[in-house]
């Protein structure tokens, strides 16, 4: 199963960190540190399956060099509490090969780092757990400095913003789902807390290869008593109520198969003992619904609250099917032109989109990758309904989709009969 993660860090001299080691240690290379004039060898170190300096443009090339580009780094700060870089690591899912792995997070490093002007360190490691599965994640080591022909300038201190991190955290989530489904594979991520999620599980810490080394050897002692004791606590809750479990399941997941049901049972458990039993307890539930085998074989379930939801939804999707809410060509005109009296033009693929979903059918489907401009089209085509006399209910699995439809406004009106409704709901593909 998917799981989600994804945090940032600063590295600096005030904890007694070099980013030549940092980074020499991440792309498990040998790098010479002109500041400490010594040696920092990981060659040895295995499990790195991509490795790669990104440059924004106008960047000089010879920081696509890695000991170039960080030694450059140490050597532009003099204070002895110096933040040096940036480092954000985030969980790659498993069930991508190792290429789309590094093709999902170059693509999310391009655009949401290299693109605002930060060289990027990216590394990508493909770890395998004491369990025997695949614990593929991304380091991403960020310059915070502008940089240009001649090399870093000032600090940018926008990048440092909450808001920003806010934003990459539920953009990954996004990137994620959105390639998942382009694949046909039914795991997601869900980038909100588990509060938020409506979860009554506590989230673990995450616990890396280095970090299950250090375990192993008894260091960590304390992190490793509270990443036990919330697993024990969490096994308890799905003992006490195995449907706790099955639903945290279906949140990134519509169906699952025994494997999952295993990984979670052993993440969401302290010893064999309780793994037994949470095990047995999600297996043995009334909650639970075989759905047979799949194409590669394997034994896939839901729970009967899924499944009740997804015929809700088809039967919800047959009567929008037979319903009507067509808006006139010089309606839809009209919102175009205002939109881009407002700066928002649209291009050609959204003006053929908003001319389909503004058509007589009931129901009409738009898939687009992201950032194609869906949730602007849509909330362009908001204004078209509510302009012919329709209300609108919008739904978004994205935060700045949800943003986008509501944020329209159109003009003053009269009050739109309550059974004169049309939804409206993004594509995440």
């Amino acid at each position: 199963m998917a799981i989600y993660h994804f945090s940032a860090k600063v590295i600096g001299r005030g904890a007694g960190s070099s980013a030549v080691a940092s980074a020499a240690y991440r792309s498990a290379s040998r790098l010479h540190d002109e500041r400490l004039d010594r040696h920092h060898d990981f060659s040895n170190k295995t499990g790195v399956v991509h490795s790669e300096v990104m440059l924004p443009d106008g960047a000089p090339e010879r920081l696509r060099d890695r000991q170039t580009l960080w030694n450059a780094v140490e050597a532009g700060e003099n204070r002895k509490d110096a933040q040096l870089a940036r480092e954000v690591e985030f969980v790659i899912p498993r069930e991508l090969s190792r290429e789309q792995g590094a093709a999902l997070a170059r693509e999310f490093v391009a655009k949401e780092f290299v693109a605002r002007g930060m060289v990027a360190d990216l590394n990508v490691h493909w770890d395998i757990g004491s369990d025997g599965q695949a614990k593929p994640h991304a380091h991403v080591m960020l310059t915070m400095r502008e940089v240009g022909p001649d090399g870093f300038g000032a600090k940018q201190r926008n990048w440092n913003a909450t808001a920003l991190l806010q934003s990459w955290r539920e953009q990954w989530a996004s990137h994620v789902n959105d390639r998942l489904q382009s694949l046909g594979i039914e795991a997601r991520i869900d980038h909100r807390s588990y509060e938020v999620q409506g979860i009554d599980l506590e989230p673990q810490h995450k616990i890396g290869a280095a970090g299950a080394r250090r375990l192993e050897c008894g260091e960590d002692a304390e992190r490793a008593d509270e990443h036990r004791a919330i697993a024990k606590s969490n096994g308890a809750k799905i003992l006490a109520n195995p449907e706790v479990g099955l639903d945290t399941l279906t949140r990134t997941q519509a169906t699952f198969t025994t494997r999952d049901l295993v990984l979670f049972a052993h993440r969401h458990s302290d010893g064999k003992e309780q793994f037994d039993q949470v095990l047995a307890a999600m297996r043995g539930s009334d909650a639970l619904l075989a759905l047979g085998r799949d194409g590669q074989g394997n034994e896939r379930f839901t729970t009967v609250s899924m499944r009740s939801a997804e015929e809700g939804l088809a039967k919800n999707a047959e009567a929008l099917a037979r319903a009507a809410h067509r808006v006139s060509s010089f309606a839809v005109e009209r919102v175009v032109r205002a939109a881009a009296a407002r700066g928002l033009v649209l291009g050609t693929e959204q003006r053929r989109a908003l001319e389909h979903v503004t058509k007589a059918a009931g129901l009409s489907l738009v898939v687009g990758y992201a950032g194609a401009g869906k949730s602007a089209m849509l909330g362009v085509a908001r204004e078209a309904w509510e302009a012919a006399g329709y209300t609108v209910r919008g739904a978004a699995l994205s935060g700045i989709a949800a943003e986008n439809l509501e944020g329209v406004r159109a003009s003053p009106r009269a009050p739109s009969p309550a059974s004169n409704t049309v939804g409206c709901a993004t594509a995440t593909g």
